[in-house]
């Protein structure tokens, strides 16, 4: 009888130990290209989302201008991998500037076509600065560095290496997909799929930035040339969280109590610096993990307008009957959610223990 017990002891410790290396090989690989202005905000939040998943296995994050300036937002995506205690993951910098789009442009645009009122990190720093300035950061500046390998290479090195097992969250500017495809232009097909936050199709709301302009959205139209490459590439599966889904969430001061109840890090961090605003990125993030978050949803094509004029950079969408054939791809295109079913995994996620990570912080230079 004892020996019996033995080996029934025995065999549960052989599964145990061969069932925590499989395991760990069923999570979801995902890499984060964000624009991440911090600390706190849409950004960092959106990131901490992902990461705060047992179920996730975060590549890395790629950090290009957008919200704010590159160097800044790297500066800040360092920082919270070391205040939640996770810098094994590499933070990639990416592009600093669109491939086409410029400050100076816009500025000769808004004189035929009118004023813009957010343009990211060309008006809304704070302060507005130089590309390669960084203010002092209210959390501290990182003591870890950067990777060494620049976002677009790391992009393409990490499908090669795990082939269709690699999703794409994407939510900021689309440049660094765009160089990604330019230096492979496998890179769509070998990835698993692409989630994409952007997109403006006919919110309803009272916000100025899109009451009057309900087709502008900041993150493909600020390198629309960037954008049209992306939606033109040949993902296996691309679902997109427009405006008009996101623009219903909301960051209330509950919702920041109850992650307020955590002891984590990640939740002390999220409560000192949140504020009550749009959960932009943070829906996408969370109903990539959760798809039975999103109650509704159609298959539309999608582009984005590279014509110069009064259109540039706006969303362009077509029924399936509809679409001009020029290489548009379909998108799942989110439309209705069960908020309250959103609201509770994002804050528990963000309240709970940060998971440990599967690989060894990088060695710093």
């Amino acid at each position: 009888m004892i020996l019996s017990k033995m080996r029934w002891i025995l065999l549960a410790l052989l599964i145990a130990a061969f069932a925590s290396p499989a395991s760990a090989q069923e999570k979801r690989k995902v890499i984060i290209d964000q624009d991440a202005a911090g600390p706190g905000g849409t950004d960092m939040q959106a990131i901490l989302t992902l990461i705060q998943s047992p179920h996730t296995d975060v590549l890395g994050i790629t950090v290009l201008t957008g919200d704010a300036w590159r160097d800044e937002e790297v500066a800040h995506a360092l920082r919270l991998m070391e205040i939640i205690g996770r810098t094994g993951i590499p933070v990639v910098p990416g592009a600093v500037t669109p491939l086409v789009n410029s400050k100076e442009f816009i500025a000769r645009w808004e004189t035929l076509y009118g004023k813009l009122i957010y343009q990211g990190a060309w008006n809304y720093g704070k302060p507005v600065h130089g590309p390669y300035e960084i203010p002092p950061m209210p959390e501290g500046a990182p003591h870890i560095k950067a990777a060494d390998e620049d976002a677009a290479h790391f992009l393409v090195r990490m499908v090669h290496k795990y082939p269709h097992q690699v999703t794409i969250y994407a939510a900021g500017p689309m440049t660094d997909l765009a160089l990604a495809l330019t230096i492979d232009p496998q890179f769509a097909d070998l990835s698993k799929e692409l989630v994409l936050m952007g997109g403006s199709i006919s919110p309803v709301t009272d916000d100025p930035e899109f009451k009057y302009t309900p087709r502008h959205e900041f993150n493909l139209w600020f390198d629309p040339e960037a954008s049209r490459r992306v939606l033109h590439s040949k993902w296996p599966r691309i679902v997109c969280t427009t405006v008009d889904i996101s623009i219903t969430t909301k960051m209330t001061q509950a919702l920041i109590d109850e992650i307020g109840k955590g002891k984590s890090a990640a939740a002390q961090y999220t409560v000192k610096y949140a504020q009550p605003n749009t959960l932009w990125d943070e829906l996408a993030a969370a109903a990539w993990l959760d798809p039975s978050i999103i109650t509704k949803s159609e298959k539309l094509y999608m582009d984005v307008s590279t014509d110069p004029g009064p259109s540039y950079g706006q969303t362009l969408v077509w029924t399936p009957e509809n679409q001009p054939g020029l290489g548009e791809q379909l998108v799942e295109v989110q439309q209705d959610l069960d908020r309250e079913k959103f609201y509770k995994l994002f804050s528990s996620l963000l309240a709970g223990p940060t998971p440990e990570s599967n690989y060894p912080a990088p060695i710093q230079h």
